[in-house]
């Protein structure tokens, strides 16, 4: 228990001065999830779930989920600059040790297309978070009344996010935790502040179906270290996806993503992590699962699933 107590206090200690929102090594297969200003931005819905086990082999390390579900409305457009229209549904668990965060988000985003290739999207995501701690499971040697206690905060959530691509790059901009968030009862110190993400990437097609995604991932916390992704991403055929990536003074992270009948894919990712832990295992682990009603490319065709 009491190994247990010292990482808790690294992690929150951490997560107080530096990266306090989840971090999930295939954000570029779900761009909605990272920016509503991707809701309803392809032709289709699309559903799609994650879920990461960071720093496995070590009591109470972080456990991330999310769900979520976007569509088009309102999509025949006459002209250029006629506006189309997407909404979305985002769930997510975070749990760190005793600490515990549900979400859950309702997102719009319009859609302005300048040209047939140029594309300007806005959007907004808004709820509310619960924002949990069960005192109540820490082992002391005295009974304290104050520690056996579980306490539990709902607050209002929301996310505000730009988007541009053409037909070959892309550029977002992201403001989470845009109201911010004091935890009560928890400290009087403790509190979410806004981050600011920031993305964006280049297409290069080959030949045979195949292209290659060079891409990158800003965070950058109000209080700590800016941190950065750095992915090449390998693609076949819009069948057969796989990235190496780089995140900087952390990890090295390998992911694939592959489509299964077409409207299902399933992809993993592996994080092999430099700073050691006590001699545990330094590796994180990710599962996601999609469910599109997109139609499928051309096997000699070239597609695109970031935009």
């Amino acid at each position: 228990m009491r190994k247990l107590l010292v990482i808790l206090l690294v992690v929150t200690g951490c997560f107080a001065f530096g990266q306090q929102l989840p971090q999930y090594t295939q954000w570029y297969w779900n761009q909605f999830a990272l920016n509503p200003a991707h809701a309803g931005i392809r032709d289709c819905f699309e559903l799609k779930a994650q879920y990461r086990f960071q720093y496995t082999g070590i009591e109470g390390m972080p456990h991330y989920g999310n769900f979520t579900l976007t569509t088009p409305i309102n999509r025949p457009r006459k002209e250029f600059l006629t506006p189309r229209h997407g909404i979305g549904l985002k769930m997510a668990t975070e749990k760190i040790g005793i600490f515990l965060t549900n979400r859950i988000n309702l997102s719009y985003a319009a859609h302005l297309n300048f040209s047939q290739d140029n594309r300007l999207s806005v959007g907004i995501d808004a709820g509310v978070k619960q924002l949990a701690a069960d005192i109540g499971s820490i082992t002391t040697e005295n009974f304290d009344p104050t520690v056996h206690q579980y306490v539990s905060n709902w607050m209002p959530d929301a996310n505000i996010g730009f988007w541009w691509n053409s037909k070959n790059y892309y550029v977002g901009l992201v403001f989470k935790e845009f109201l911010g968030s004091k935890w009560k009862n928890i400290g009087l110190e403790s509190r979410y502040t806004m981050h600011t993400f920031l993305n964006g990437g280049y297409r290069f097609v080959g030949k045979n179906g195949f292209s290659f995604f060079p891409s990158m991932l800003l965070k950058m916390p109000v209080k700590g270290k800016t941190s950065a992704d750095i992915v090449l991403l390998f693609d076949h055929n819009n069948q057969f996806s796989y990235a190496i990536s780089y995140r900087t003074s952390e990890a090295v992270m390998f992911a694939f993503n592959i489509k299964i009948k077409e409207m299902f894919a399933i992809g993993y990712s592996f994080d092999y992590v430099f700073r050691p832990l006590g001699g545990f295992p330094n590796s994180s682990h990710e599962i996601s699962l999609t469910l599109s009603g997109c139609k499928a490319y051309k096997k000699t065709q070239t597609g695109c699933d970031l935009f």
